[in-house]
């Protein structure tokens, strides 16, 4: 996995990415990052109970 940090208006956002290539990165700002990791638990249950 590739993870840039970028400015957007001003503002800094992280970018994940599967590789370098990837056309469509997960782009998220602080107040997103600060939520997820407010509800990580609840992510990771959420991801065990519904992948395959």
């Amino acid at each position: 996995m590739v993870v840039e940090i970028e400015d957007y208006n001003g503002n800094p956002v992280i970018a994940l990415k599967r590789d370098k290539d990837d056309n469509y990165p997960f782009r998220f700002g602080l107040r997103k990052a600060e939520l997820i990791l407010d509800n990580l638990d609840e992510i990771k249950k959420f991801v065990k109970e519904k992948s395959k």
